[in-house]
């Protein structure tokens, strides 16, 4: 082989190498861990990306157990649905595992309204009903599917999604993340119930509407004491 020849094929070799060595962590969204388990302990006084470290020999099977889940959740709330979640904040052995579930469940007519997980991909499972799903890309696309018992569907990381029951009978599912503790900022609590408040004149010049609605719409999200 040319010298030029071998200079360019290391040249390749090289941004190959560069590009996989920067891509690589960007394919987890929590870190890999580094021991058997790292059972989280949160009563610890630092606070880190993630949680502390339990001491193994304090360790128990309750660590790595809930029962949360098994049973239907009341879903006698304003959007007529609940989620319950099965994350490193229940179960304490998770810490570090990159894996959390959650239970939705949904009164007939029940929304689990728009909103995001930043820190992972979320994939359900239908136990039982029929819901409506959909989510919508950079493009302002929507990616919109009639789900019922049995079947699967994925909302990609980040991505604003919906999942809502327009039958006459409840539904439910169980819904996996890539990440012990995915987050989920819902589009409209966010925007109209954060503290301290979003300014009325950005809400306003964003949704076009007047201060009226944005009192009205921030009353009727505002949790109740």
């Amino acid at each position: 082989m040319k010298p030029s020849s071998t200079r360019r094929a290391m040249f390749v070799l090289a941004v190959i190498l560069v590009a996989a060595a920067f891509s690589t962590p960007s394919l987890a969204n929590d870190p890999d861990p580094l021991q058997d388990f790292c059972v989280a302990d949160p009563t610890f006084g630092i606070r880190l990306n993630g949680f502390p470290c339990k001491n193994p020999a304090n360790v128990t099977a309750d660590d790595f157990f809930f029962a949360g889940i098994a049973k239907p959740g009341l879903t006698n709330t304003i959007q007529g649905s609940l989620v319950t979640g099965a994350n490193v904040e229940k179960i304490p052995g998770l810490n570090t595992l990159g894996v959390s579930l959650a239970r939705i469940d949904y009164a007939p007519g029940g929304l689990n309204p728009p909103h995001t997980h930043p820190r992972a991909t979320e994939i359900v499972f239908v136990l039982y009903g029929e819901l409506d799903v959909g989510f919508i890309t950079t493009a302002n696309v929507l990616i919109s599917k009639h789900i019922a018992a049995g079947e699967v569907f994925v909302f990609p990381r980040g991505l604003v999604h919906f999942q809502k029951n327009n039958g006459d009978k409840p539904a439910a599912v169980i819904a996996a993340f890539n990440s012990q503790l995915a987050g989920t900022q819902s589009i409209a609590l966010t925007l109209f119930t954060s503290s301290p408040p979003v300014p009325d004149n950005v809400l306003t010049k964003a949704f076009q509407i007047g201060t009226k609605e944005v009192t009205k719409i921030r009353a009727k999200l505002s949790p109740k004491t």
